[in-house]
């Protein structure tokens, strides 16, 4: 058992390393990069440049630890046969669905497989042993594998990072807390689509309701000090 104590809030929490996996959500070009899907739909995603960094340096720390790194991306093939039909409400909220069915020239564009909205940014390409899981609604855990395979390498500890974090990391965040994991959002390494009240929000829900909150630095420094 390799446990180590991390600074978080509302409270510290203990992590066992081997029974915990860093989860980067949805660092796509769509969320994160300056002509991607949010970017086209009018939001900021200048604070994206940090929120890279920090998961950058927090995936580095996670992979001395022998801390094992799961990437989930969501997206659709070019037929849009998994965004859901008629009685889905999914094409209805979902940005990319919406863009493109309002403005025609992006169509094929956003959030399609093989494109590079879809793509992961390049500061945080996978690397050898990392694993990528494709979503096709805001939760990673809904209709794909993770729960079995994090299930399967016997892990109870989510540490969190991604975009945007008031729809795909909460979501993923609620999921795994009703799935009896311990997440942990790590804050400064997430980026909310709106203004900085929502990312507030999102911070004072997880922290409050579902989970804890820690730093890049905190979470890095832990990590480190087990390796």
């Amino acid at each position: 058992m390799r446990t180590v104590e991390l600074a978080a809030e509302p409270a510290p929490i203990s992590l066992d390393l081997d029974r915990t996996a860093l989860i980067v959500v949805d660092m796509q070009n769509a969320f994160a990069s300056p002509g991607g899907m949010l970017d086209l739909a009018g939001i900021d995603v200048r604070p994206a440049r940090d929120a890279i960094a920090n998961a950058s340096f927090v995936c580095e720390a996670a992979r001395v630890a022998h801390v094992p790194v799961f990437y989930l991306t969501i997206g659709y093939p070019p037929d849009l046969s998994t965004a859901g039909g008629v009685d889905s409400p999914n094409p209805q909220k979902e940005l990319a669905l919406c863009l493109m069915r309002e403005r025609p020239e992006l169509r094929g564009k956003l959030l399609t497989f093989g494109t590079w909205d879809f793509a992961i940014v390049d500061e945080l390409a996978p690397v050898p042993g990392d694993v990528v899981i494709v979503k096709s609604r805001y939760s990673g855990f809904h209709g794909t594998g993770l729960n079995s395979v994090l299930r399967g390498r016997g892990v109870r500890n989510l540490l969190m990072v991604g975009i945007a974090s008031n729809v795909c990391v909460e979501s993923t965040l609620r999921d795994a807390y009703f799935l009896e994991y311990w997440p942990v959002m790590v804050a400064d390494a997430t980026m909310a689509a709106g203004p900085a009240e929502i990312q507030a929000a999102t911070l004072y829900n997880v922290k409050t309701f579902f989970g804890w909150i820690a730093s890049s630095e905190d979470v890095a420094t832990a990590l480190k000090g087990a390796a």
